[in-house]
């Protein structure tokens, strides 16, 4: 396994993970029409830069020259709190080991980084909460956020001292 930060000419294989992953884990959360709508508006090569731009760093895990899923992760989202945005990886390859793997990088990535807090948001309805718990992290908030076209992000934030 390895790791390695994403530079924007790794944001069409971000994007086509995306769209591999999310159909997925969203099939039973969102519908359709809201699933397409957020890869539109979070997945395309402008908003991926966008996102770098303001701050998230992009980090792509890889098995035998196979890339198998991406985080993005910004440091002092508030005084040393690191905020993790996004960690998928492969349907096929999840509850083997690499998300740990790959979440126990991030959260390293953030301890050098002199963050003192570790914070996600994550859908209410979505399994990943159990993987969350079991590394320690605690619900602290419940969040709606209006994403546009009438949709909205129905979250629990999540958070662990580092």
């Amino acid at each position: 396994m390895q790791i390695r930060r994403a530079t924007s000419s790794d944001f069409l294989t971000i994007q086509a993970l995306a769209h591999q992953i999310w159909p997925t884990a969203y099939a039973e959360i969102l519908s359709q029409k809201q699933l397409q709508y957020m890869l539109d508006l979070f997945y395309t090569p402008d908003a991926l830069s966008l996102q770098q731009s303001n701050g998230q760093q992009f980090y792509l895990l890889e098995v035998e020259g196979t890339t198998i899923g991406f985080a993005a992760l910004e440091f002092d989202a508030k005084p040393r709190q690191a905020k993790l945005h996004k960690l998928y990886l492969q349907t096929a390859l999840q509850n083997q080991g690499y998300g740990k793997f790959f979440m126990e990088f991030c959260m390293q990535q953030a301890k050098e980084a002199g963050q003192l807090q570790f914070i996600l948001n994550v859908n209410r309805f979505n399994k990943a909460i159990q993987f969350y718990r079991k590394i320690g992290f605690e619900i602290t908030d419940t969040v709606d956020i209006a994403i546009g076209n009438g949709y909205f992000m129905e979250d629990y934030i999540m958070e662990i001292n580092l």
